[in-house]
């Protein structure tokens, strides 16, 4: 049996660069590297 679905190539996330800085739980700063294989919520707002 081949899979007929093309396969597509992996493509990295780009590093997460907030204007003015992230706002992080405990004022400590990550990088997708320190992040990785771990559950991320991301919460976007406009005030």
């Amino acid at each position: 049996m081949t899979d007929s679905a093309p396969r597509r190539a992996r493509v990295r996330a780009p590093e997460l660069i907030g204007k003015g800085g992230w706002l992080n739980t405990g004022d400590q700063h990550y990088t997708l590297a320190d992040l990785r294989g771990r559950i991320v919520v991301l919460d976007f707002w406009i005030s």
